[in-house]
């Protein structure tokens, strides 16, 4: 098939999060199967500094009723597959991708609701009549609703598909903020209140949508886990399905990962020992070797189930135990985990910012890593702990409930703890449960370390189910 990735950003181009993890691995993945990809991407100010890139074609202009935008498609070979990049300055030639530092840009809805035009405009100028278009969240989600109205039967065969990777970010905006929008016909049946919900629109007008993990797809069809998309979904319930996203061992594999001071495998874990070493005296803790070391890498947010964790700090550091957060973001919990740290500098470490060799350190050194999240439509922290044998400690939702298997509730396959209300205390009590089972049964913990590593969530796997839904879309 011929396929092609409509997605605001790509790993090794340009990133922010996770969405670019599935921007690299699943067009390769898909690439590998057999299928032709092509990614069309907006043109950033960081991807021009880093690339010189030739035109693809003459100059291309989008009109509207209100304004003219002419832009230039650049283009890049990058891994056997070709990314054609929107070369509209004035919206994209900024310092950041969609906000100046903390604050986003007050034009999001108007910037990429143009570039959701111009890749149709751009697949026309390339005369590259694609069997599926695969959205990737807001940013992209008024690309099926513009393909139901574009004028010319360019489009006639080709259907779209939609991911949500997060159903909290919709791409709420103002109609009149949006000139691209503005005049289109139809678009008033899209618009609640003056504002348009772009997630919201995706989901009504693409042929299948998915979402990231099967628990997450069910979780969307409820009033709480939806954000209030859940009613849309719900009517859409049949052409929604969740796979889940696979994992990059290639830069996630202890026995040969860069960043480590000593790699090691499932045949021989010794050098985690040394990872624990290092990660502690890096933190700024005791080197205990004998005290399970807990560690988090996040966003220091809400949703990453910090109003569960920080209630119960005080008694966790009661026990035996060390822990090590890392990250940035919120400047309330910053400041919380700092004065924090400050207090009980034996037993619990913050480090406020984020490097890449502190995160595969404490992947590789920390005994548990903590995931309890408010939601979580896939994570793969946790798959990288697994691959280190790091054993998880997650709040069973989303993703994190279709890859941690609770040691409550099977024992003999189990790679993790998981609890389910949305409390501090069931955090608190998993987490004990943890502790009891570290120092209790060290030869079911060893072989609970070994099940995790041996476990894989491939991108293959992933593309195999993608590439099935696609032919599902071509056949409707």
């Amino acid at each position: 098939m011929k396929i092609v990735f409509a997605i605001s950003e790509v790993e090794d181009l340009v990133k922010t999060g996770g969405l670019a993890d599935v921007g690299k691995a699943l067009p390769l993945a898909l690439k590998a199967a057999g299928h032709e990809v092509v990614i069309i991407m907006p043109y950033y100010k960081a991807i021009a500094e880093q690339y010189a890139l030739a035109d693809a074609c003459s100059q291309q202009t989008v009109f509207t009723e209100s304004q003219v935008y002419p832009f230039a498609i650049k283009q890049l070979n990058w891994n056997g597959i070709d990314v054609y990049f929107v070369d509209y300055p004035e919206y994209f030639a900024r310092d950041g991708l969609y906000s100046n530092a903390y604050e986003a840009y007050s034009d999001n809805g108007e910037r990429f609701s143009f570039f959701a035009g111009a890749v149709l405009t751009t697949l026309q100028a390339l005369s590259y009549q694609a069997d599926i278009i695969h959205c990737h969240d807001w940013h992209t989600a008024m690309l099926p609703y513009l393909m139901t109205y574009e004028r010319s039967g360019f489009f006639t065969e080709t259907k779209t598909v939609f991911t949500l990777h997060n159903a909290a970010f919709q791409g709420v905006h103002k109609l009149d903020d949006i000139p691209f929008l503005r005049h289109h016909p139809g678009i008033l049946a899209q618009v609640h209140g003056g504002y348009i919900n772009m997630l919201q629109t995706g989901i009504n007008f693409a042929n299948k949508i998915t979402t990231v993990s099967p628990n997450y797809a069910q979780e969307l069809l409820t009033d709480l886990g939806s954000h209030g998309l859940h009613e849309r979904l719900v009517s859409r319930q049949g052409d929604l399905s969740g796979i889940l996203n696979g994992c990059d061992y290639g830069q996630w594999d202890p026995s040969d990962d860069p960043y480590l001071p000593e790699n090691f495998s499932v045949d021989n874990i010794y050098g985690k020992k040394t990872c624990k070493r290092v990660l502690q005296s890096k933190s700024g803790l005791p080197e205990r070797e004998n005290v399970p070391l807990f560690g988090m890498v996040c966003r220091l947010t809400e949703q990453k189930g910090f109003g569960y964790l920080l209630p119960i700090l005080d008694e966790l550091m009661h026990h035996n135990i060390q822990m090590v957060i890392v990250g940035t973001g919120d400047p309330k919990v910053c400041m919380d985990l700092g004065e924090f740290a400050q207090k009980n500098a034996e037993k619990f470490a913050f480090i406020n910012g984020f490097s890449t060799e502190h995160a595969h350190l404490v992947e590789a050194g920390a005994d548990f890593f903590l995931m309890p999240s408010q939601f979580e439509p896939c994570g793969l922290n946790q798959m990288y702990s697994l691959a280190y044998g790091t054993i998880p400690v997650v709040r069973a939702v989303g993703g994190l409930k279709d890859t941690v298997i609770d040691q409550q509730q099977d024992p003999a396959n189990a790679t993790g703890f998981a609890f389910e209300p949305p409390y501090p205390a069931a955090l608190l009590s998993c987490v004990r449960r943890a502790l009891l089972f570290y120092y209790e049964h060290p030869e079911n913990f060893r072989e609970m370390q070994e099940r995790g590593m041996r476990t894989r969530f491939t991108w293959d796997r992933a593309a195999e189910e993608y590439s099935a839904l696609y032919k599902q879309a071509m056949d409707q």
